[in-house]
């Protein structure tokens, strides 16, 4: 990848018009980054702002060792979801000493045919969340996001080879979870179809969902 060091320069000395187009050549590369990984659009819009917001903190750090600036955001967004992840912990750690709340009606079967896409991203979510974060982080740069090992290694801070090693153990696990996942949710849309709360139709659409992911 060509480095534009008289960008750098500029995004470096403060230029928002600078930042301005590493942002449009790169916010949905950081936006797919991280649907991928959390299954969740509104998060991901905040995880994203959050990205640029950092990066423009950071901006001095445009220097010639930033040899891909798509690299250096993806590393940022890998870091914004660690601070998501272990804020969102520390809050149902906090809000599971509170008593439980009121009971109240689900209605979401009354919608569940239009939930096709949402029901494939939280099946990828669901395998991809139960490898190890740090196998989670490499397949979801390298596979999901196409960077190349050095690029990823980069991103994450690590040596090459411990970015191959990881992506293959976490390619080994995931065939063997996205199985299990995807069999969870034909046993459990049976199950629903037989008492009459989804389609045929809508059980189409789950069948062939897409590999889960979960961490």
């Amino acid at each position: 990848m060509a480095v534009d060091f008289p960008l750098h320069e500029r995004v470096r000395s403060g230029d928002r018009a600078a930042f301005a187009e590493i942002f449009d050549e790169h916010a949905r590369v950081v936006y797919a980054h991280a649907i991928r990984t959390t299954g969740d659009w509104a998060l991901s819009e905040d995880i994203m702002s959050l990205t640029f917001l950092e990066a423009w903190r950071l901006r001095d750090k445009l220097r010639g060792e930033v040899r891909s600036v798509r690299a250096w955001l993806l590393g940022i967004a890998t870091n914004v979801m660690r601070n998501l992840a272990r804020a969102s912990r520390r809050h149902r750690e906090a809000m599971s000493r509170l008593p439980p709340p009121e009971a109240m009606p689900d209605f979401s079967d009354g919608v569940l045919g239009q939930m096709a896409d949402a029901q494939r991203l939280a099946a990828a979510g669901r395998a991809l969340r139960r490898l190890k974060r740090s196998e989670r982080e490499v397949f979801s740069l390298i596979v999901w996001s196409g960077l190349e090992y050095a690029a990823a290694a980069e991103a994450l801070r690590l040596p090459v080879g411990t970015v191959r090693s990881r992506l293959s153990r976490a390619r080994q696990k995931l065939r063997r979870f996205v199985e299990e996942e995807l069999g969870a949710d034909r046993d459990a849309a049976e199950l629903r179809i037989g008492s009459g709360d989804i389609s045929p139709s809508g059980m189409d659409a789950t069948r062939t969902a897409p590999q889960r992911s979960t961490g």
